[in-house]
């Protein structure tokens, strides 16, 4: 299996996420351990990143073989992500 890699900013957003999208997000990042190219997941264009959209959250991330690196985690229409 997988190791999932989380970057602090990321851990900081999760933070303060309501307790319902706290659990999706939480619940999506363990399901992309098992599978991490959903039928969901977009490659990002000129970059070598994946997104997944769950809920009103967006989760950029990167995998290998042995990891998951989630590189950022935000609100989906906020210009950050």
């Amino acid at each position: 299996m997988r190791a999932l890699q989380i970057d602090s900013a990321s851990v900081k957003t999760l933070g303060y996420l309501p307790p319902k999208h706290f659990r999706q997000v939480v619940s999506k990042l363990f399901e992309l351990l098992k599978e991490p190219l959903p039928a969901d997941a977009r490659l990002l264009s000129g970059f070598p990143f994946y997104r997944v959209t769950v809920g009103e959250y967006r989760v950029v991330y990167d995998f290998t073989d042995t990891q998951v690196r989630v590189l950022m985690l935000g609100k989906r229409n906020d210009g950050e992500i």
